[in-house]
């Protein structure tokens, strides 16, 4: 089981090991792990994948942040701590807020970004973090669990998110929610000057369309792909439509010669 540690704690990451020079660090998002990835990018044929489960969820121990700098401290130390270069960060909703923090750090090791269902902003309904600190928190969960996909989403992706979401410490998942909602690099987001490529959802509840398009059009020569019939959790909802402008982001921009 890969483990390492950061801040002396062990943090698990799933890992599918390829011949290449570069790696695909996948971040996930609120309350989540790293299976809420898509199976076809988690295991990307001749791709070094690493997919984390951030602090507190998963099989990751530690205590959970509740600002989007210190998930990026984390996630800067596992790429350091690992050795990693040539970096395409992936990162969905908290996870995008955590790579457009990398982003403006410039870090040497970072050649592109993947951003997700995310936003340059992000504010969270206060029923949902009210609720996840009241004595009963499901209702709340469900609620999430509600808004995380579209109209007609496979059952078993439900179920299967559902049941992680549940897992996760309510209060894990406060704490994540609460960094989504202080966060805000609408005013800068546009300083970062790495290959990006921005994905939505078309039927995204949690963050619509609007937040991606606002991404792309700040981000020099960032590109956008809009997953048709889909929201919050479109790489499980329509894996094909959603792995399809990646490959191609890491084809022409050269990147997939590294993986």
């Amino acid at each position: 089981m890969p483990i390492v540690q950061i801040d002396g704690a062990p943090l698990f990451y799933d890992h599918s090991p390829g011949d290449a020079g570069g790696s695909l660090v996948l971040i996930h998002g609120s309350g989540c792990d790293h299976a809420t990835w898509p199976e076809d990018l988690r295991r990307l044929a001749g791709a070094g994948v690493y997919g984390l489960d951030l602090p507190g969820r998963g099989r990751s121990e530690g205590a959970a942040r509740n600002d989007v700098g210190a998930y990026a401290d984390v996630v800067e130390r596992f790429v350091e701590t690992l050795g990693l270069r040539h970096v395409a960060l992936f990162g969905h909703s908290l996870g995008g807020a955590i790579v457009q923090t990398l982003a403006l750090r410039k870090p040497p090791w970072l050649s592109a970004i993947v951003l997700v269902g995310t936003g340059a902003r992000l504010r969270v309904a206060p029923a949902i973090l009210e609720g996840l600190t009241s004595d009963d928190p499901r209702e709340a969960i469900d609620l999430i669990c509600k808004w995380s996909f579209g109209p007609n989403p496979p059952e078993d992706e439900v179920a299967r998110v559902r049941e992680i979401f549940h897992k996760t410490d309510p209060l894990v998942t406060h704490a994540d929610l609460s960094a989504c909602d202080r966060f805000d690099v609408m005013n800068g987001v546009g300083a970062i000057s790495l290959p990006t490529l921005v994905i939505c959802g078309s039927e995204d509840r949690l963050t619509p369309e609007k937040y991606g398009r606002f991404l792309q059009e700040q981000i020099p020569n960032a590109g956008i792909a809009v997953v048709p019939d889909a929201g919050h959790m479109m790489g499980l909802e329509n894996p094909d439509a959603f792995m399809a402008p990646i490959r191609s982001f890491l084809t022409e921009t050269g990147l997939m010669g590294r993986f």
